[in-house]
């Protein structure tokens, strides 16, 4: 079983810039593609980023694309997002999630059904 946490939500100007980490426990999720979904309040959760398990194939969603960069550092188990120019639409709640490597792929990552590993999220707040 793989155990996600989310850390570095924070209440960010306009503007501004943030990088949210997701640390993974066992060390077996090297194996998972991960990715960073978002969901704010009586909207559905969407796919904001994923990376696959060498780091070879990495999706964005349109509405980050240009503003982000997801990455992980398999040694530490750990995955950054990091959301540069941040706009108020961006504010959420974000999650990190875990999946089988065969979801990182265009047709699949923005799908929450295909991961089966979640953390509890971490407020990100933009004004």
């Amino acid at each position: 079983h793989v155990q996600l946490v989310e850390s570095g939500g924070d209440f960010v100007q306009d503007g501004g810039s943030l990088t949210l980490t997701c640390a993974a426990s066992p060390s077996s999720n090297t194996d998972n593609c991960m990715a960073w979904f978002r969901q704010t309040s009586g909207k559905e959760r969407e796919g904001v980023a994923a990376i696959s398990p060498s780091s070879t194939l990495i999706f964005y969603n349109p509405l980050v694309s240009g503003r982000a960069t997801i990455s992980r550092d398999n040694a530490k188990n750990t995955m950054n997002l990091t959301i540069a120019n941040l706009k108020p639409e961006d504010a959420a709640m974000y999650y990190c999630a875990a999946g089988a490597p065969y979801v990182c792929a265009s047709t699949t990552w923005s799908h929450r059904g295909v991961y089966y590993y979640w953390g509890q999220g971490t407020q990100v707040t933009v004004s």
